[in-house]
């Protein structure tokens, strides 16, 4: 099982490519001249940094405040660059796993690659593993956050993408906003 480990890295941010409703998502790491690309789903990149935020500020609560983690991310450490190039995925994550590590004062966070369960003789699945500061934790947290609401906007009914080419609301029954009878 090849393992990506980054302790820090100098650099780990999501990213996406393409337009708004076939956009392809990634996680980056780099450090030390290496550079570690993962594919992953939109609701992949949105769930991770939903459970960080949700992570820190526990931490934070526990520890009564006396714990390392600001409330909100370091303007210092916000990066809004491009994914880094060549764009060479590493692997496709399948499971993502999240910890505080109370004697580094570093989030830990896990992407193992998606497993082909039904191939008995496949290898271990490869694993990139990201120990960071609190404070790059809620960087990498708002610029995630920030990747995901990008895509297409909601329709204000029903929560679903609006499409160029229209929208069928399911909250209208069906009926293409504005063309609902009252």
């Amino acid at each position: 099982m090849p393992v990506f480990d980054y302790d820090p890295p100098e650099r780990f941010v999501a990213g996406a490519l393409g337009q708004p409703g076939a956009r392809a998502f990634f996680l980056q790491a780099r450090a030390e001249g290496r550079l570690t690309t993962v594919a992953l789903e939109k609701l992949q990149v949105a769930a991770l940094a939903g459970r960080l935020d949700e992570l820190l500020d526990e931490v934070l609560r526990t520890s009564g405040g006396t714990a390392h983690v600001p409330a909100l991310a370091p303007a210092d450490l916000t990066d809004d660059g491009p994914l880094d190039l060549p764009l060479d995925e590493d692997f496709r994550v399948g499971t993502m796993a999240l910890a505080w590590d109370p004697e580094t004062s570093q989030i830990v966070i896990e992407a193992q690659e998606m497993a082909d369960e039904e191939d008995l003789e496949a290898p271990e699945p490869a694993l990139l593993r990201v120990r960071m500061s609190a404070g790059a934790a809620r960087a990498f947290t708002q610029r995630a956050l920030r990747i995901v609401a990008a895509g297409r906007p909601p329709c204000p009914l029903c929560g679903q993408p609006l499409d160029a080419e229209g929208h069928v609301c399911v909250r209208l029954n069906g009926y293409r906003g504005g063309e609902a009878a009252s």
